[in-house]
């Protein structure tokens, strides 16, 4: 699991600093934020794999930033650990009926929190053990920030990547141009919707070994998709 992108949202710079330093020893790559607005803007233009978020915290707090997470398509699937003083059972019960993955009480051991964090991420889609994904003899090693095939490394530019990433975080889901724009590209972005294609393009170009860009299907009328282990594709898959 080592590689996955960590966002710590906490207002006490000493705490998410502590927090930070025990992530990046094991192995995470950890951005932070220091309240739960500028945490919002960062989930959703940059989609960390998931989210430590402390409870306390003012103009937002944890908990009304999970549920607004929760509920926007974009954000819903992000996974979130809350972190808190407040141990009673009926503040876990809140913080879980928000939508926390999981809730961790003040104060902690930097080893529970990393075995927590271990296995949130275990239960996500896409995510295996070793921080790699894998769709049909594609691998992405995040980690690395590198792309093989059948072991065979191959180029990407940086937002081929991203596409690849994404797709690979969630296949066999339809996305429009637009959705891609907005959790790819970012919520601040304004680019044509025929963006989408050109990149897509390129992405397909760079999979062409052994057929793997057969994997990116274009629905019609309705947007792209990745479907591992594909290989032929009727109407659905078009090297547009």
């Amino acid at each position: 699991m080592s590689g996955s992108h960590i966002l710590v949202v906490d207002d006490e710079p000493a705490i998410a600093e502590m927090i930070s330093t025990s992530l990046e020893l094991a192995g995470f790559q950890v951005k932070r934020a220091a309240n739960g607005h500028l945490a919002h803007q960062m989930i959703v233009n940059e989609r960390p794999d998931l989210v430590l978020l402390d409870w306390m915290m003012p103009m937002l707090s944890g908990i009304e930033l999970t549920k607004r997470l929760k509920k926007d398509e974009r954000t819903a699937d992000i996974p979130i650990i809350l972190l808190t003083a407040r141990g009673d059972e009926d503040d876990r019960i809140q913080g879980l009926d928000a939508g926390a993955d999981d809730y961790v009480v003040k104060p902690f051991s930097p080893r529970e929190l990393v075995a927590r964090i271990r296995a949130v991420l275990r239960r996500s889609p896409g995510v295996n053990e070793d921080g790699c994904l894998r769709a049909g003899l594609t691998v992405l090693d995040r980690s690395a920030q590198s792309c093989t095939i059948d072991g065979e490394a191959i180029s990407l530019g940086p937002l081929e990547y991203r596409l690849l990433e994404f797709f690979m975080l969630h296949p066999n889901r339809v996305y429009s141009r637009a959705q891609l724009l907005d959790r790819v590209w970012g919520g601040n972005v304004y680019v044509e919707d025929r963006t989408v294609d050109v990149h897509i393009r390129r992405l397909r170009k760079a999979l062409s070994p052994q057929d793997q860009q057969a994997m990116i299907q274009t629905v019609r009328g309705a947007g792209y998709r990745l479907t591992p282990d594909t290989f032929e594709s009727g109407e659905t898959a078009q090297n547009k």
